[in-house]
């Protein structure tokens, strides 16, 4: 069954330039190279949630588990967690419609 990697953070002050050029440019290609699938990524507007949403899809849970527990998968994190706070993920079952 298909899982969602689901992951809320916000940008640190200061670095919003900088956090998308690595989102575009390394992020979501290196997600792509270990098997995860972008779906959707929501930004708040107002509110006090999460800045940001992202979606990402797995093929089901085992690789969902696998591909996170991986060293690519740390490094990766590492890097973008010099760009945001307030880090967050979860892995739930694929639903139609917004997933929070």
């Amino acid at each position: 069954m298909p899982v969602k990697v689901i992951m809320t953070w916000d940008i640190s002050p200061e670095r919003d330039q900088e956090y998308f050029e690595f989102v575009i440019g390394e992020f979501v290609p290196g997600v792509q190279r270990l098997g995860l699938q972008p779906a959707e990524a929501w930004a708040t507007i107002y509110g006090s949630y999460p800045q940001i949403q992202v979606g990402l899809l797995a093929t089901d849970l085992p690789q969902a588990r696998r591909i996170l527990a991986s060293s690519d998968w740390a490094l990766l994190q590492e890097r973008l967690f010099g760009y945001v706070k307030n880090y967050s993920h979860k892995i739930v079952p694929v639903r139609t419609g917004f997933q929070f």
